[in-house]
């Protein structure tokens, strides 16, 4: 036999023809050579790519490795399936047109979301060591929406390839959209709130945040599409649906610029004559404190005459946000002014009743009784 012929026309042995399975042994092959060499060529351009400072073409890298494998096999063993159908005529091996384009589509919409997928975390990453300005939240909110809105897209080309009618799918949607719309109005209305945190951008991951309309406070750990998980200051979780916050107000402690001192302090009525020099101390010690913010707005005048004291108050800005920071702040310049007080020869006030009897009366004790 000659060996030309084995590939040029079926050769009959026991009534079997092998030529076929030859050209299918060796695509086959080709498949799995192919393979391995693409992943040679991959790895030596990794290394290329690993001496360069842009991060984006590693993205682009990594998220191609394993959809191009994918488009490989699925080329190649289609391929095979039609040697295998044109021979034997066997109708599982009819869809082979059909399962290339199916796998080519799935293959490219893995590797679209997995570059999302890397951009993301590569944006993300960037912004936590200050290479670039950008909320996570707001970031991981775009590549959900990207991912989502290739998904969707791969799915209805899918519908199309595999020969159904798109417009009757749309139709369909559309029609079921508005029944599930009223079953589901509630995770509707928490996924358009969780769309609101996103796009308004209120709070994010790790900000401090409290609402003065309901009893919630801590700081934030997840924000989903559903729900957004706080962490209250005695470590319980909070889960809040995210359709609450379109209803409520929020405060975000987490982005105040400054901190406020402001307090009201009493001295003696006997000593309101050292009220003026009192309170230009106290000012003059403020404006000298190094933690005390001069830009800012600070008080210090004589405010009220109480029912046993004399009050004058204090308000002024800390140049950190740091909670704890600014109570240490607070505790120094407090001391600082009651140390003033004492210098001035003055005493802090505190509640006293004075019982004043009139001329002539005389109050008789148990002994002159």
């Amino acid at each position: 036999m000659d060996v030309k012929d084995l590939f040029t026309g079926p050769v009959n042995l026991a009534g079997i023809e092998y030529a076929w399975v030859v050209e299918v042994f060796i695509v086959v092959l080709l498949v799995v050579t192919a393979n391995f060499l693409l992943r040679i060529f991959l790895n030596r351009v990794h290394a290329r790519l690993q001496q360069t400072d842009n991060p984006w073409d590693d993205a682009v890298l990594d998220a191609a490795r394993r959809p191009l494998s994918l488009a490989v096999w699925v080329v190649g063993l289609t391929f095979a399936a039609d040697i295998i159908l044109q021979e034997t005529g066997a109708a599982i091996f009819s869809a082979g047109d059909t399962m290339r384009d199916v796998g080519v589509i799935v293959a490219l919409t893995w590797f679209l979301t997995g570059i999302v997928a890397r951009m993301q975390a590569r944006i993300i990453e960037r912004a936590e060591t200050g290479d670039e300005r950008a909320d996570r939240s707001t970031v991981e909110a775009f590549g959900k929406l990207i991912r989502l809105s290739i998904v969707i897209t791969a799915a209805l080309v899918v519908l199309q390839t595999l020969g159904y009618s798109i417009s009757g799918v749309l139709a369909f949607g559309g029609i079921g959209g508005i029944a599930i719309g009223f079953a589901a109005k509630d995770l509707l209305a928490n996924f358009f709130g969780g769309l609101m945190i996103y796009l308004d951008r209120p709070f994010a991951v790790g900000d401090w945040i409290r609402s003065p309309d309901r009893e919630l406070e801590g700081t934030v750990e997840y924000i989903g599409w559903r729900l957004t998980r706080i962490r209250t200051f005695d470590k319980r979780p909070l889960y809040v649906p995210n359709s609450i916050f379109t209803n409520i107000a929020v405060e975000n402690p987490s982005r105040m610029s400054h901190r406020r001192i402001y307090e009201t302090i009493g001295v003696r009525y006997d000593d309101l004559g050292k009220m003026n020099a009192l309170v230009a101390d106290v000012k003059t010690l403020l404006r000298e404190h190094d933690e005390i913010d001069q830009s800012q707005t600070l008080m210090v005048n004589f405010d009220s005459f109480g029912d046993s004291s004399c009050n004058f108050f204090i308000y002024a800005f800390t140049k950190t946000t740091v909670w704890t920071r600014y109570h240490e702040v607070k505790h120094e310049v407090l001391l600082a002014i009651a140390d003033t007080i004492e210098k001035a020869g003055a005493e802090i006030a505190f509640p006293t009743t004075t019982v004043h009897i009139p001329q002539g009366l005389q109050v008789q004790t148990d002994q002159e009784s």
